[in-house]
């Protein structure tokens, strides 16, 4: 009975053991899919901001475009400018498995520098204090979401269809406002963009979580933080702009 009750015992300190080990391996995984993401959205805000710089020089009469910005946001180069972010997205999303751990990284850096460029020209719109009190807005919604899809224990797997069908409806209304030009459609884009970008947050951080697996490699951890940082970088960049069309401030 003893050698019973140690056996049990012994077996209980494995599992707790194991417990433990899977924990510490999540909290790290975790760790590196918001340190990545932090990245970016840094790396993005400081090539927006100097971008922003070079291109427009402010004047007596007003700002003026410098030959950079003339190139950047005037010229058919902003066309690709424009769209080279969805390129990206769509090498990291169907190319990952092919792709290396270098390789993955390499795009996934490059990509948040050339959204970076994409967004540099909001500050030709918007003053910048209420850019910066947006951003911060965001991230303080994006952190409490996150949080939530993290902690929870509700199954918030439902939720993934009815979100996706959500912003499918929002890029048509959105294609379709570019002809009407309806500041009424427009404001019911931003309030649904908002709330659509807050679930995916919760959700994709929940998925993301669900994605861990202790046996993984180095690099498929890897890779699987990047492609988990990138869900997450556009959830917050997506949340920003929509926010940024109730709190930020135009320019005269």
């Amino acid at each position: 009975m003893a050698n019973y009750d140690q056996e049990r015992l012994h077996q209980s300190r494995l599992g707790a053991s194991a417990d433990m080990s899977i924990d510490a391996g999540l909290r790290s995984y975790m760790l590196s899919v918001y340190n990545y993401m932090a990245g970016a959205l840094a790396l993005t805000g400081l090539v927006a901001y100097f971008a922003y710089n070079a291109a427009v020089q402010e004047t007596a009469a007003g700002p003026l475009l410098t030959n950079f910005g003339e190139t950047l946001y005037t010229s058919p180069l902003r066309w690709v400018v424009m769209l080279a972010p969805l390129a990206f997205i769509l090498v990291l999303s169907f190319g990952v498995q092919r792709l290396s751990l270098a390789a993955t990284q390499m795009l996934f850096w490059t990509f948040a520098a050339v959204m970076g460029l994409s967004l540099s020209s909001i500050f030709l719109v918007f003053t910048g204090e209420s850019i910066t009190t947006t951003f911060f807005v965001t991230a303080a919604a994006f952190g409490s979401l996150s949080l939530y899809g993290y902690t929870t224990k509700r199954d918030l797997s439902g939720m993934g269809s009815f979100l996706f069908m959500g912003l499918i409806g929002i890029i048509i209304a959105m294609v379709v406002n570019l002809f009407l030009g309806s500041s009424a459609l427009q404001f019911a884009i931003s309030v649904l963009g908002v709330l659509i970008f807050a679930g995916l947050t919760a959700y994709d951080t929940q998925r993301i979580k669900g994605m861990y697996y202790a046996g993984d490699s180095v690099a498929a951890a890897g890779k699987k933080a990047v492609m988990g940082a990138l869900s997450l970088y556009l959830d917050f960049i997506n949340m920003f702009m929509f926010l940024l069309q109730f709190l930020g401030q135009q320019r005269n």
